[in-house]
């Protein structure tokens, strides 16, 4: 991984213009990577042209629009001639719930899952050919792991990115050896404009929250030990608690549990017991 995460290659990151997107161009901007970063909000994307040391080149375009992530893929091809990092990473938030007008849904889905999924349909192949250590680096959510309820069309998207990682990491296993590798980055509760958007306005980021930065560090010690899962913890919530909700969740349907039993009436306390238990 120390030939991807190197001096003079390129990086390509999506949502690129604010939070973590922003703070993971930064970190390998400063490891001496080149960038090819890509963001709906153009204004922005000019402002961080003036922030980092290195060779960038901006697109601005929706994600979830195939013919702005070609774009993406041809300049990127034409000015450096590499990809070794494929980072998705923009996402969005909107509430819609099970029974909502799939009209609402739709731009959950197709940016939050669409997005990715069509990235690595115009980058994959490419990295492949390339013939070049690379990785591809899809945003989960643990929204999308133990699916807690209350924001379910979020929820289905990152579920949907966790399978669709799995499987691209496996047929990459296959395809080429682990010579191209697959990640997923699944962040803790972190302090971004996303999240900052859902709260009053002014507020100060909440000592349970990690900054982009911290969550970056130690995303990038995992990446670069060559972990698929990198599921990061913050403030309040440790790797162990983590740990334990997932097991949780799983055990939902191993023992048929009701759905989401973690917040079930009749079983709510009794997580809360087993979680302080620690066994």
């Amino acid at each position: 991984m120390n030939s991807v995460v190197a001096p003079g290659r390129v990086a390509v990151i999506t949502g690129a213009a604010k939070g973590i997107g922003l703070a993971i161009a930064r970190a390998l901007a400063a490891r001496g990577m080149k960038l090819a970063l890509l963001d709906l909000d153009a204004d922005a994307l000019e402002d961080v042209t003036s922030t980092l040391d290195t060779d960038i080149l901006i697109v601005s375009g929706d994600v979830s629009d195939l013919s702005a992530l070609t774009r993406l893929r041809d300049e990127t091809i034409s000015r450096f001639g590499d990809v070794a990092v494929l980072v998705n990473n923009a996402g969005i938030t909107q509430g819609a719930g099970p029974w909502d007008n799939p009209a609402k849904w739709r731009r959950q889905i197709d940016v939050n899952f669409g997005g990715v999924l069509a990235a690595q349909h115009v980058f994959v192949p490419y990295m492949i050919e390339a013939g070049r250590q690379s990785a591809v680096v899809n945003l989960g959510s643990k929204e999308g792991i133990t699916t807690p309820p209350g924001n379910a069309a979020y929820s289905v998207a990152k579920a949907a990115v966790k399978v669709l990682t799995e499987q691209l990491s496996h047929e990459l296993l296959k395809e080429t050896g682990g010579r191209v590798s697959a990640h997923l980055l699944v962040p803790g509760y972190t302090w971004t404009p996303m999240n900052i958007a859902l709260k009053p306005q002014g507020i100060a980021k909440p000592d349970e929250a990690w900054t982009a930065e911290q969550l970056v560090e130690y995303f990038l010690v995992r990446l670069l030990d060559e972990n698929f899962y990198i599921i990061c913890p913050d403030n309040a919530v440790t790797s162990a608690i983590d740990a334990r909700r997932i097991r949780w969740a799983a055990d939902d349907m191993i023992l048929n549990r009701p759905a989401l039993s973690r917040w079930h009436p009749d079983w709510m306390d009794k997580f809360a017991a087993w979680l302080k238990s620690g066994h």
